[in-house]
């Protein structure tokens, strides 16, 4: 009998990984396969810089078959078609399939510009950061806006769950165009379907409420929240402001020569629709140990699984996975696929603590919840230039990781190191 094969789906933020540690915990006693439909792996956190070209795609890109194969690690980049979960088998986009003793599914999420009309770079009129490729993309965009300024719309749409990288990018854009020295040319306006400015589809962190409103306030950035966005046109925006009652109580239509809409989220077609593994958007369900209840021998982990809201409200709003959160996740399949290989039953958990820097380029807002979802333990944030060198200094760290092919989970405990030392430095 073979040893068992392992087969991670997705090289992103997590599955990238989790492939090295669910190998260095395991060793030789299973095979790690890992499937995913890019060879590149992104420092996804970085795309808003890249949007302004504060940094070039390659600088925060990794070529990824070179470090799997340092690490034994099995590596395809021909993409999933479909999970046939009751064979345990997954079906490859080039006909061919991998049977599979485990799957540890970490796909990310598809992204639904499609459910607005006019929505996002493929076909629609308004830029993204959720890839590098569409971040670049932008900042060919925004160098063009440059040469002729007007209006910015920016933030997110209805059922949104990743809140962070809109306030990001919003205050970037404010530090950019004031150092184009054109910033008194760009009325801007941010666009979310959070009941009020700082909830961060996590009823808020700490102040985050005020910082955030502080900061869009003394950078002269109006809100609209309870936002709707109904359809987006060449130049102009439709946008529906909804009551607590969820009736709406006005509507605007908001020109713009520039505009950064962060879409819905989803999941990924090869696993929608299976029976028991997801949820009607199609993200993956996983008890306390990040096993799905019903395919035992399948674990998810990231964006990808399905997370309720922290209550209602009256636009939907998702609920983000922050990378600290995700680290841990990885940590906890890990530890129980190998407690499983020793023939126990898994008990290992992730924290779920949402640790998020947000950058602005001129400072940033930093902010950690203990766990994500109310009531907290820690419910703590903060402000100042030093978000920002954090911010660099964790990608630094985290693409050493990647390129390194390193499995020990620091993320977190750095982070926590880090927010701990702005703690004594301020007493």
């Amino acid at each position: 009998m073979g040893k068992p094969l392992i087969v991670v789906l997705g090289a992103g933020l997590g599955g990238t990984i989790a492939s090295y540690e669910i190998k260095a915990a395991l060793k030789d006693r299973a095979d790690v396969m890992t499937v995913s439909d890019s060879d590149t792996y992104s420092f996804i956190p970085s795309n808003p810089w890249v949007a302004v070209r504060w940094r070039e795609p390659e600088a925060i890109q990794v070529h990824l078959p070179p470090v799997f194969a340092k690490k034994k690690i099995g590596f395809t980049s021909v993409g999933a078609k479909r999970l046939h979960a009751g064979e345990k088998r997954l079906e490859l986009n080039d006909g061919s399939s991998i049977n599979y003793d485990y799957l540890v599914i970490s796909t990310g999420p598809e992204l639904a510009f499609d459910e607005i009309e006019g929505l996002g770079p493929h076909g629609g009129h308004t830029v993204s950061i959720c890839q590098t490729a569409h971040a670049s993309a932008a900042a060919d965009a925004f160098d063009a806006f440059a040469q002729n300024p007007g209006p910015i719309v920016v933030g997110a749409v209805q059922g949104a769950s990743c809140y962070g990288p809109a306030y990001e990018f919003a205050m970037i854009l404010d530090t950019e165009l004031r150092k184009r020295k054109i910033r008194d040319k760009v009325p801007m306006i941010y666009v979310t379907p959070e009941p009020y400015i700082g909830h961060l589809g996590l009823d808020g962190v700490g102040d985050t409420k005020s910082l955030l409103e502080s900061e869009l306030r003394d950078r002269h950035i109006k809100w609209i929240t309870n936002a709707r966005v109904t359809s987006v046109e060449p130049g102009v925006m439709h946008v529906e402001e909804v009551g607590e009652d969820g009736a709406v109580k006005k509507t605007h239509d908001l020109p713009f020569g520039f505009s950064m809409m962060l879409p819905a989220f989803r999941g990924v077609p090869a696993v929608s629709n299976i029976e028991g593994l997801t949820n009607p958007r199609g993200f993956i369900i996983v008890d306390k140990h990040q096993r799905n209840p019903t395919w035992p021998d399948i674990f998810a982990l990231g964006v990808c699984i399905a997370i309720p809201p922290t209550g209602p409200t009256p636009v939907p709003v998702g609920v983000p996975k922050t990378g600290f959160m995700i680290e841990s996740m990885v940590s906890a399949i890990s530890a129980n696929l190998k407690q499983i290989l020793d023939g126990r039953e898994p008990t290992f958990e992730a924290s779920w603590n949402a640790i998020c820097l947000a950058d602005f380029g001129d400072g940033g807002v930093a902010f950690m919840a203990q766990p994500q979802i109310p009531p907290r333990n820690v419910n703590w944030s903060a402000s100042g230039r030093w978000v920002h060198t954090a911010k660099v200094a964790f990608e630094g760290y985290f693409l050493h990781k990647v390129r390194s092919g390193q499995a020990e989970p620091l993320y977190e405990k750095l982070a926590l190191d880090l927010i701990g030392a702005h703690k004594v430095r301020r007493s």
